[in-house]
């Protein structure tokens, strides 16, 4: 039988690579995202891989969206078994300066949208006996740069979050972990890019060297492919003994 997948933010970057990868393995896939062709970009890889897709543009700024988003996946699919919680917006800004909405928006997205659809799946995956939680955090759940406290502080939450749905899962073979990347090079961290280029003062090119990947071993983007490899390695049935981890995809930079 074929795995249902719910991705939030897979309509571009790393959660349109997620979708791509689970897709290919033969997963049905709930896309969620903020492109107006949503649904075209699901029907095509859906025909693709001749599986099952759906489309919705839930806004995850809302709890009831979210929880709204949970049950129309499961009433479309009639399971679910993989939540991978991707969405994410960022800004950058010095404190003083940093908009309140900005922060409170960077923390219901990136943070709060992982609490409310997870304890939303919890009812059916624990039914089920089975279900695969993965949190795409990031390095930035484990160090942190200036200039993006609310960033930071809400990838910091995601991996604690990810350590107490591991130990509430246990007992129902509901695993949760966090991938934790570098810089990947998608349309968030290009405005990013732009973003520290005015707050250093630097070029772009400059704020790619000598800010985003300094800190890397590495000095590349990590490839989104990575990310999905991971996804699927801890979505299998095999990797029940997997849980409560935060998996660094940083190029080394946490290695430092």
């Amino acid at each position: 039988m074929n795995k249902i997948v719910l991705i939030t933010g897979s309509t571009s970057g790393i959660g349109l690579t997620i979708a791509k990868k689970f897709a290919k393995n033969g997963y049905h896939v709930m896309f969620h995202g903020l492109e107006t062709n949503g649904a075209e970009i699901a029907e095509k890889i859906g025909a693709k891989h001749k599986v099952k897709v759906a489309f919705s543009n839930a806004n995850l700024l809302q709890p009831e969206a979210v929880e709204g988003l949970i049950a129309e996946t499961i009433s479309k699919f009639g399971a679910l078994h993989v939540l991978v919680n991707n969405a994410g917006i960022q800004h950058v800004s010095p404190i003083e300066d940093f908009p309140n909405i900005k922060y409170e928006n960077i923390i219901a997205i990136n943070m709060n949208a992982v609490f409310y659809a997870s304890k939303a799946a919890w009812g059916q995956m624990k039914q089920q006996k089975f279900g695969r939680i993965i949190n795409i955090s990031s390095v930035h759940g484990l160090r942190a740069s200036e200039f993006k406290s609310a960033y930071v502080a809400a990838k910091h939450g995601v991996i604690g979050m990810t350590k107490v749905l591991a130990l509430e899962g246990a007992p129902f073979n509901i695993t949760c972990n966090a991938i934790c990347p570098g810089y990947v090079k998608t349309p968030l961290v290009e405005g990013q890019i732009k973003d520290q280029a005015k707050v250093h003062n630097m070029t772009e090119e400059e704020v790619v060297e000598k800010v985003m990947l300094k800190k890397q071993a590495v000095k590349q983007f990590v490839p989104a492919k990575a990310i999905a490899d991971m996804a699927i390695l801890l979505a299998k049935e095999s990797s029940t003994t997997i849980t409560g981890t935060s998996f660094t995809l940083d190029g080394g930079w946490s290695a430092q």
